[in-house]
């Protein structure tokens, strides 16, 4: 068989083959482009939906103890709860948190006022919007922020305005009812109580504090 290979002949590449590689080389370089773009756009939503995540788990109050305070038709008319910061949150305004109220007949979201001056102990009666703060301790002087483990208010609602004629002093919870309380941080933080009103209201005196 006859050998027809001629080591002079050389191949050569047309000026359309060499245009469709350097399209091929641009295209895979935009798309790498792209891919790295896209990888770093989800990189950044990863991050930011993860420290959304955290601060919903970790950012919002602790409750250590409630009390209510009887009114004159045996029922209590407000309800009292010391806070501070839970385990691992960092500083919770209280100024931006809100509280949803649910009872048996009312749902209601409220609001700070604490600088209202509002006393409910004293029978001065607030809005049924809002939520009264006063201060139990302060490390820094930074009243309506609680940034340090040390600090702690108190969140009083009137339940009395809530649930019935806030001008006459009725219509508070009654015995055994049941309120569900949601305090919820800024940063979307919540911590839910449930309260449950004493069996045995009858002989307490109006303005006696009642431990819940």
């Amino acid at each position: 068989m006859k050998n027809i290979f001629n080591e002079e002949d050389r191949g050569q590449v047309g000026i359309g083959t060499l245009i469709v590689f350097i399209a091929m080389v641009l295209v895979a370089a935009i798309a790498a482009g792209v891919l790295v773009n896209t990888a770093g756009f989800l990189q950044a939503t990863a991050e930011d939906a993860g420290e959304e995540s955290v601060n919903k788990v970790t950012n919002r109050v602790e409750v250590l103890n409630t009390h209510g305070m009887v009114g004159g038709q045996s029922d209590i008319d407000n309800v009292t709860m010391t806070v501070r910061l839970a385990a691992g949150s960092s500083s919770v305004d209280m100024d931006q948190t809100s509280i949803k109220y649910l009872s048996s007949g009312n749902v209601t979201t409220l609001t700070n006022d604490s600088d209202a001056g509002t006393d409910y102990g004293s029978g001065v009666q607030g809005d049924e919007s809002q939520f009264a703060l006063s201060e139990v301790t302060d490390d820094d002087s930074s009243f309506g922020v609680l940034n340090s483990a040390n600090d702690r208010y108190e969140v009083t609602i009137n339940t009395s305005a809530i649930e019935g004629d806030a001008s006459s002093l009725t219509g508070g919870l009654n015995t055994g009812e049941q309120v569900r309380l949601e305090i919820t941080s800024r940063t979307g933080g919540t911590t839910q109580v449930i309260l449950t009103m004493p069996q045995q209201l009858a002989g307490k005196q109006q303005g006696e504090p009642v431990e819940l």
